[in-house]
């Protein structure tokens, strides 16, 4: 039984072997089904070059061929036109116009058949409107139906629309899509259509990587002289290969399971990457622009929706000067970067001179809101759940600097820039001021200054103090952790006048051993804010050599608090050879020469 098994399957396998299991035929997903050739190919049956970008299909649990457009729309196809480069599709749920919501063409090579495109808006009614309406009868639910109206119509406003609730936007469509559920779409690129009426097929040069065509009849006849010869030779072989025949087959289907794998994983990790979104899909994500989350003078911060499930902080930046390069900065840095304490980047938007950055979303704000507060015995989030907070920027800081191929600088390290998830996890955002540069370099050389007073290193100002490196992003790590411990900023000119310089303040009633009495509730805060006191004191000392790298930031943060030393006193030493004399109070606000450093 088993050799007769073995004998079958070198029959059905052998013939493979000779001409490759990857060579470019044609396949169906079914009976009836479409023929998949290029420029479409199987995604998970034949390679890369068997296709065209784009242009992927694959099986579904009942044999139909399925298509998949931007936004994750997964469509089965119907029929494809080889010849006028057109392909009919429908939606399996029996709701097309649902997929239509999340569909967007401009990523992709395929059109629709006519340019005369309009957008919809749909709203939800509870009464029936008869008055130039398309009604979508898949999206009614008990008691009220949905109906599509031309959102260019001009007399838009004189509809009967008290009973009615606006749901949702469809752009760019043809009129007569939304109460059918077949989709025709065609494609311009790549041109085979010529190929395929002189009944020859087309293909992909592998030089110029430009379509040829190639004659069908030569191929097909040279196809079935490698299918004879490799049944002959199997037949003169079986007795001699069978053993080998097992493991080869075996093999296959490990590969086979492989590639499925790898397939997936592919997939997936596209995902993660940022996408590129036009203007229109921008407007439709945050529906119009209709729920703000706040301003800044790079633009204004809306809400936006990509699924029933996923919501995104889309960024609208100015037209203003500096633009471009933050924005390159902003998809060039963290477009690139994947970890739990960094904001992710979900896509962006470079239409024209109009641009965009989308985020995750993060529904609990800035750490800024939680702790500049007005009462000064008050902490809504409490000790403990700061201490984790800070140990979280911590590691997205360092990660920065050493987890990635080449070392990023933030430059505007920031309570405002540090947002906080559902869980009140941190992640460091806003890198429109970052610089890469490489692990290998200690220092980096930058133009003029960056960043926002206040958490500027000096050295970033001032030669005076050292070079610019990583260091400098401690620094300002270091500001934010003291504003984390007095609950107010750094240059808070309304502070009492022994506490104007707050850091100061703090390093002297440490030195003296004196608790620092700030709003003190359970028995282990007490601890816990003499450390962060203690770190963030190491942090701002005024030369770059005197402060910790982030690595052994986060060491500090982690360990015990009696393992911590006390750091020298922050206002600079006036015997040191490169302090500045005269520096006693407010060092922050003395008056330093900006420098401009070049390559």
């Amino acid at each position: 039984m088993f050799i007769f098994l073995c004998y079958k399957l070198f029959f059905c396998f052998f013939p493979l072997l000779v001409v490759g299991l990857d060579d470019c035929t044609t396949t169906w997903c079914g009976e009836g089904g479409p023929s998949i050739r290029f420029p479409f190919r199987h995604k998970f049956l034949r390679p890369e070059r068997c296709g065209y970008p784009g242009f992927n299909l694959y099986c579904n649990k009942s044999n139909e061929t399925v298509l998949e457009l931007p936004f994750s729309v997964k469509l089965v196809v119907t029929k494809i036109d080889y010849v006028s480069q057109k392909i009919q599709l429908h939606d399996p749920d029996g709701c097309l116009a649902q997929k239509l919501m999340n569909l967007s063409l401009s990523a992709s090579h395929f059109h629709f058949l006519t340019d005369d495109l309009y957008d919809y808006s749909l709203f939800q009614c509870s009464e029936t409107i008869y008055t130039y309406t398309i009604d979508i009868p898949c999206l009614r639910v008990p008691g009220y139906k949905v109906c599509a109206i031309s959102s260019s119509d001009d007399y838009i406003d004189y509809y009967p629309l008290i009973s009615c609730t606006k749901i949702h936007e469809i752009s760019s469509v043809p009129w007569y899509i939304l109460d059918g559920n077949y989709l025709y779409l065609k494609w311009m690129e790549p041109y085979c259509g010529h190929c395929e009426a002189q009944g020859k097929n087309c293909g992909l040069d592998a030089t110029t990587r430009e379509t040829q065509c190639t004659n069908s009849p030569k191929t097909h006849s040279a196809h079935m002289r490698r299918l004879v010869t490799g049944g002959t030779l199997g037949a003169f072989l079986l007795v001699g290969t069978f053993v080998a025949l097992y493991y080869v087959y075996r093999s296959s289907r490990i590969k086979k399971e492989d590639h499925v794998k790898i397939e997936k994983f592919l997939e997936d990790y596209r995902a993660q990457k940022p996408t590129r979104f036009s203007y229109a899909e921008i407007r439709r994500i945050t529906n119009q622009f209709s729920e703000k989350l706040g301003e800044g003078g790079y633009g204004n911060v809306y809400k936006g929706k990509l699924s029933n499930e996923i919501y995104v902080a889309v960024k609208v930046l100015n037209n203003s000067k500096g633009n471009g390069e933050e924005f390159i900065n902003e998809v060039g840095t963290i477009g690139k970067i994947h970890h739990v304490n960094v904001v992710r980047l979900v896509g962006f938007c470079a239409d024209g001179f109009r641009r965009a950055l989308v985020y995750e979303f993060l529904p609990n704000d800035s750490l800024e809101k939680f702790i500049f507060r007005a009462g000064p015995t008050s902490n809504s989030l409490g000790w403990k759940k700061l201490q984790d907070i800070a140990l979280g920027i911590a590691k997205g800081i360092e990660y920065l600097h050493q987890g990635c191929d080449q070392q990023i600088l933030h430059f505007d390290i920031k309570p405002h820039n540090i947002l906080l998830d559902h869980n009140f996890n941190p992640k460091v955002c806003d890198f429109g001021l970052a610089k890469l540069c490489s692990k290998e370099k200690s220092t980096v050389s930058i133009t003029v200054a960056r960043g926002t007073m206040g958490y500027i290193a000096p050295e970033v100002l001032s030669r005076n103090f050292g070079k610019v490196s990583y260091k400098s992003d401690v620094y300002s790590f270091g500001m934010l952790l003291l504003e984390m411990v007095g609950g107010r900023k750094n240059n808070d000119t309304t502070a009492n006048t022994s506490q104007v310089y707050f850091p100061e303040w703090i390093s002297n009633q440490l030195s003296q051993g004196e608790e620092l009495h700030i709003r003190i509730e359970e028995s282990d805060d007490a601890t816990i804010l003499k450390k962060l006191a203690i770190v963030g004191l190491w942090c701002i000392q005024w030369y770059p050599t005197d402060r910790p790298s982030m690595k052994v930031v986060v060491q500090m943060l982690e360990g015990d608090v009696d393992n911590l030393t006390m750091p020298p006193h922050p206002v600079p030493d006036t015997n040191r050879t490169n302090s500045i004399a005269g520096i006693r109070r407010r060092p922050h606000q003395i008056e330093l020469a900006v420098i401009s450093e070049f390559e």
